[in-house]
């Protein structure tokens, strides 16, 4: 069984074939996706794709990129909407210095409130980073002091250093298909030295399709090619590949009956 540890399947991009698209997923062996909420006024509708379909998850969060809608975000707001059964993740959060759509001290305010959210929850935060290499470190750092989380950088194209010291305090790491583009060679390098047993696999659709399917909308169906590059890169085979990543998936998102 197949994977797709973040799929943004309420986006837009599917509403003629939503339906088409997740059978598509599943004849191609994807026997689990987890829908991620890219902002609470989007909540409902990415709850509704997982209360409808046994193998679709979801989180709870608000993307740095829509921090701005939302600057008074709670806790309890997060936590509340938590509670309802077929949620496993706090997320998608973070820092986003490349197009600051939201400011970034906006951006940094509403990421820790998430952060403490999952530490009152126990449950994985979702992160996402993008040119913040600095401040974010400065903020999981200062955080993981307070008290422990459990996060996972999703689709990971920072730099080294933040990998190795998100690593040292327990970082998972997310592989996705910028993994496959021939210019990512720097991911690539990257790849090869994240924590064996905290390698999780995912396609981020609509967005960033793998090679050969690049210039398509991505959908969960092509996280194939993601597993196959992952298994290149780190010398595995593809069944220990599959074994490994679905390890760590379910010491992850714990929250997950295995099946």
């Amino acid at each position: 069984m197949l994977i797709d540890s973040h799929v943004n399947l309420h986006a837009p991009q599917y509403d003629d074939d939503r339906q088409a698209v997740i059978t598509r997923a599943r004849e191609a062996g994807v026997g689990l996706m987890v829908n991620i909420c890219d902002r609470v006024s989007n909540f409902e509708a990415v709850y509704a794709l997982a209360a409808d379909h046994a193998d679709i998850w979801a989180t709870v969060g608000t993307h740095p990129h829509e921090a701005r809608e939302n600057p008074d975000l709670s806790v309890a707001d997060l936590l509340t909407l938590a509670e309802r059964p077929r949620v496993v993740g706090i997320g998608e959060c973070g820092l986003d210095f490349h197009y600051d759509f939201s400011p970034r001290d906006v951006q940094a305010s509403v990421f820790r409130t998430h952060i403490h959210a999952a530490r009152d929850s126990g449950l994985p935060l979702v992160v996402h980073t993008r040119e913040a290499d600095e401040v974010m470190w400065d903020i999981l750092q200062d955080e993981h002091t307070k008290g422990p989380f459990v996060f996972l950088l999703h689709c990971y194209t920072s730099g080294a250093e933040l990998a190795r010291r998100a690593a040292g305090i327990g970082a998972y790491f997310s592989v996705s298909g910028i993994a496959t583009f021939k210019a990512a060679q720097d991911v690539r390098d990257i790849i090869r030295d994240m924590p064996a047993d905290r390698i999780i696999v995912e396609t981020d659709c609509p967005y960033l399709a793998p090679i050969p399917m690049r210039g398509r909308r991505n959908e969960p169906a092509y996280v194939t090619h993601v597993y196959d590059k992952l298994a290149e890169i780190r010398g595995w085979t593809r069944d220990d590949t599959i074994a490994r990543t679905t390890d760590a998936f379910y010491a992850l998102f714990d929250r997950i009956p295995r099946a």
